[in-house]
């Protein structure tokens, strides 16, 4: 058809199955097995109804505020968005607009692509080493903006912050950004990095660690003028981009730390002991920082064993791609999840070996 001709045609990101059958186990797209901090339901069972004819507060100043004081930052570093996503494809619209490639990793978070590929960025991928991580030399050649997840994702690969410092001093002539979605879960952040790099936006989600999937909350922090930057995009774009009902429930979780803090540790408690689990039954993995684990058996293929999981309802994440086909990407849930997990795969196992 002729009118086909002036449509913009991409490849769109792919999401994890979203399954709903009774007593099925969801391990396919890394959400929290908790429910969000107290106060966050109790002021869900309070909210005025009322508020909600309104406009929210297109600046989100209660919860930027909260962000600011927990990361002892100012409130003029902070950028709301509705979930990491949106923070991160405001930040590509607005930060990766040069001729020369921007440059990520060929085994990471797949949206990047296809980003780069809606927004018409040229980009180019570096390999990973034998062991999933980084090589910080390839980042090192010109470039027009660097982006990586840390810990990586699918790969749950954690790199030190001498290799991202290194990374972000050898590119002080473009914008890096680091995703740091599953920094809660064993990482440390490079959020100190920002007193050295003003070309440095770090990048957080309260969709994993704070149980918050469902509000669509993420936020990113920089030197002010990359914020400003960035807000001057979103205000051409829509300033009415996160709720009333997200903003002063986010606000709740910020001020619940011990909840918080609790949760990721059952979960990375959970996460070392099924580990253990695993490795007995001859499945190997990278060393996961986060709250997944990416494992590949030593004899099954990862495809049969996702389709005998996906009969019994239990549902992982599969890729059939280059380098990761053999791999599986493990949410961890709840020990009573991971439990009915390890059960189904132990039997399977000893059935096929």
């Amino acid at each position: 058809m002729k009118w086909e001709e002036n449509i913009r045609k991409v490849v769109p990101y792919v999401a994890g199955e979203q399954p709903n059958k009774p007593n099925m186990i969801k391990l396919n797209t890394n959400e929290c097995p908790y429910p969000p901090a107290p106060g966050v339901e109790k002021l869900a069972a309070e909210l005025d109804c009322d508020a909600l004819r309104l406009y929210p507060d297109s600046n989100t100043t209660l919860l930027v505020n909260a962000l600011a004081e927990y990361y002892h930052v100012r409130p003029g570093q902070v950028f709301v968005g509705v979930g990491s996503d949106d923070v991160l494809s405001m930040a590509f619209m607005t930060f990766f607009n040069g001729e020369k490639p921007i440059l990520f990793p060929d085994v990471t978070y797949s949206f990047y692509d296809v980003w780069a590929e809606l927004y018409r960025i040229p980009y180019k991928t570096c390999p990973l080493d034998e062991n999933w991580h980084i090589r910080p030399e390839d980042y090192k050649q010109p470039n027009g903006g660097v982006i990586f997840p840390n810990p990586n994702a699918p790969t749950g690969v954690l790199e030190s912050l001498e290799t991202v410092e290194e990374i972000i001093a050898a590119n002080r002539d473009v914008i890096v950004i680091v995703d740091e979605a599953y920094v809660d879960f064993g990482g440390n952040s490079v959020l100190p990095l920002l007193e050295k790099y003003d070309n440095l936006l770090v990048v957080q989600t309260f969709s994993k660690s704070r149980a918050m999937a469902g509000l669509r909350i993420g936020f990113c922090i920089g030197s002010e003028k990359l914020i400003g930057y960035l807000n001057d995009v979103k205000f051409s774009f829509n300033s009415y981009t996160m709720n009333f009902p997200s903003q002063v429930l986010g606000v709740e979780a910020v001020k619940d730390d011990a909840y918080f803090k609790a949760t990721t540790a059952k979960i990375v408690a959970t996460r070392e002991r099924v580990k253990r689990e695993l490795k007995e039954m001859g499945f190997s993995f990278p060393d996961s920082r986060t709250n997944f684990i990416f494992a590949t058996h030593e004899t099954i293929p990862a495809k049969q064993i996702f389709q005998a999981l996906r009969e019994a309802d239990i549902y992982v994440r599969y890729w059939d791609k280059p380098r990761i086909s053999e791999y599986l990407r493990i949410t961890v849930g709840t020990d009573e999840q991971m439990d009915r997990l390890t059960e189904f795969l132990r039997d399977y196992v000893m059935k096929h070996r």
